[in-house]
């Protein structure tokens, strides 16, 4: 009985000594808050601590370049001068325009013909219509160029192309007939300006009018206050009339 009575306050006491080890292992893990540190969330301790990002700003499109086509699907050809020696033919033919030549003169027309521009001198002529004039120059030229730079050493004359095609007899067909141009003359010229303008009375008497004045305008000042004469025409050519 004795014994029994011992083993049963012996579990007991451990008993106690084990709930109290527990709850003071318990208090230790938790951490005592200060009274002036207010109670905040998880989720405003997160919103504090976050870092903000801040990313770059993405450059603009570019624009996108419009593309020059290779052709505009038009029949045309535009003549240029260069110098008083050299003009210059550029051009554009469409199947279309090589259809009805074939559909006019044969499937094998332009197989059969090469392509040839002829140039012409229209010095003088009033209306060309394609027969009338001084003389014209063939070129024999590849079917699959656009441009052609050509050489007459024809200053101050006048100009007409024709882009066509050439049959082995000889007959010439027009596809394209091009605007009219005149080179310039290679001499000096032989015109004289005879309206000069008396710079240094002008420069040395309207002192209020600031260098790079319009001549023109000055010029009509200097008239105005009697300063330039009127009437003056080029040194040593005198008076027409005379």
């Amino acid at each position: 009985m004795i014994v029994s009575l011992t083993w049963v306050l012996g579990g007991a006491l451990i008993l106690v000594l084990l709930t109290v080890f527990l709850w003071s292992a318990r208090n230790k893990q938790k951490k005592p808050i200060p009274r002036h540190v207010p109670m905040v969330s998880r989720e405003e301790f997160a919103e504090e601590l976050a870092i903000p990002v801040t990313f770059p700003p993405q450059p603009a499109a570019k624009p996108e370049m419009p593309v020059i086509p290779w052709n505009y699907g038009k029949d045309r050809i535009t003549l240029m001068v260069r110098d008083p020696n050299w003009i210059f033919a550029y051009w554009e033919i469409s199947a279309t325009k090589q259809e009805e030549f074939r559909s006019t003169f044969g499937q094998d027309a332009w197989n059969n013909s090469r392509s040839v521009l002829r140039v012409y001198d229209i010095t003088g002529v009033e209306s060309f219509n394609g027969a009338n004039a001084n003389d014209f120059t063939d070129i024999s030229i590849d079917d699959f160029v656009d441009s052609w730079h050509i050489d007459m050493e024809r200053p101050n004359t006048t100009f007409c192309v024709d882009l066509g095609r050439l049959f082995p007899d000889g007959t010439f067909i027009t596809l394209l007939r091009s605007n009219i141009v005149q080179t310039p003359s290679i001499a000096v010229s032989n015109l004289l300006d005879e309206e000069w303008m008396w710079i240094e009375g002008i420069y040395r008497t309207l002192t209020r009018l600031h260098m790079g004045s319009s001549p023109m305008i000055t010029e009509e000042i200097g008239k105005g206050m009697g300063l330039i004469p009127l009437g003056m025409s080029s040194p040593g050519l005198g008076n027409r009339n005379n």
